[in-house]
């Protein structure tokens, strides 16, 4: 018995190894934003390890990446923070020979202004920001961000806990862009979300849509994806863009300068763009592909989504973020001292 037992252990230490001896890819993402089945297919297919973690904002990506230590081969910011680091040498130019299903990509999703000749990223997926609502326990139109400061809705709203998405909605709701770089309106939207703190339930991110499927609130404010996700579980809830303005965004795959493997990289995201798997995780995150073949391939009840696939109409008057420099610092002081006060 006890010979047999030191085999097993033998075998497991060799197993063990083995894996150890396996290339490995690490992929940073955000929460919710993937058919996790898929790693494993890729791991199959390419007999690596994928090693898979999470980040809730681009500014909690930017710091653990550029802190030091960090060994990321795949990450997928979005557009404005993509800008940043293409503007601070951060990411290695993707060689698109080795990413040949970037041909599904639709150009509509090329030549956009943080990447205007497509040499740093790929799409993923694209949406907006809105409110999330439950229609039997609001009865006001959801039309615009100042439902967020009603008296009626006290301790039933949930709210971003995003700097650059929080001072956002509230300098729309001002009439001023999202990406305003004036002191006195930032001041003022400082000011609107120290007024609107007392009615806020909670600031969360990827608990909201668990949350208002749950019933637990009445308003939220998230990202499209995670409100079709959200009405799929719970019919009684609705997305609405405000008319005020919103942030139509855009996420890409790239691949910073600490990648270990770059060509393996290229590999996950040539990868991530077969049809069949890009429209397993637009399925699964509801969120906004990009990916024509995928797009095609949804059934017309998600390829006809207006959550997911807004009118133009009903985005006329969103803004894509754009990069602000050093006047993030601002934006990092005013959310400080909102959460502070």
């Amino acid at each position: 018995m006890f010979a047999i037992a030191v085999l097993v252990v033998l075998a497991v230490i060799f197993i063990i190894m083995r894996g150890e001896k396996k290339p490995a890819l690490y992929v940073y993402n955000w929460g919710d934003y993937i058919d996790e089945s898929v790693l494993d297919q890729f791991e199959e297919k390419y007999s690596v390890r994928v090693v898979y973690d999470m980040f809730s904002t681009n500014e909690d990506m930017y710091v653990k990446v550029t802190s030091g230590g960090s060994r990321y081969d795949v990450l997928f910011p979005s557009d404005y923070m993509i800008k940043r680091m293409i503007d601070e040498d951060l990411l290695h130019k993707i060689n698109l020979e080795n990413v040949p299903n970037e041909k599904y990509i639709d150009p509509m999703f090329k030549g956009l202004d943080h990447d205007p000749d497509n040499e740093y990223s790929v799409p993923y997926m694209w949406g907006t920001l809105g409110i999330l609502y439950n229609r039997k326990m609001v009865a006001d139109p959801v039309d615009s961000w100042d439902i967020l400061w009603n008296e009626k809705y006290r301790k039933q709203i949930l709210m971003i806990d995003s700097q650059r998405d929080a001072v956002g909605i509230a300098l729309q709701k001002l009439g001023y862009s999202l990406n305003s770089t004036n002191l006195d309106e930032l001041e003022a939207a400082k000011q609107e979300l120290i007024k609107q703190k007392g009615l806020v339930l909670a600031y969360v991110i990827d608990e909201a849509k668990d949350k208002m499927v749950a019933e637990e609130a009445a308003l939220a404010v998230v990202w499209s994806g995670d409100a079709v996700y959200a009405i799929r579980d719970n019919p009684d809830l609705a997305y609405a863009v405000p008319k005020d303005g919103s942030n139509l965004w855009f996420d890409g795959m790239v691949i910073p300068k600490t990648a270990q493997n770059k060509e393996l990289a290229e590999a996950f995201i040539n990868f991530m763009n077969e049809p069949e798997i890009a429209l397993a995780n637009t399925e699964h995150t509801g969120y906004s592909t990009p990916h024509l073949e995928a797009r095609a391939r949804l059934s017309p009840e998600q390829a006809n989504d207006p959550a997911a696939y807004p009118d133009p109409e009903d985005i006329a008057n969103a803004e894509v973020f754009v990069h602000i420099g050093e006047m993030l610092k601002e934006y990092d002081r005013i959310w400080t001292e909102v959460k502070a006060h």
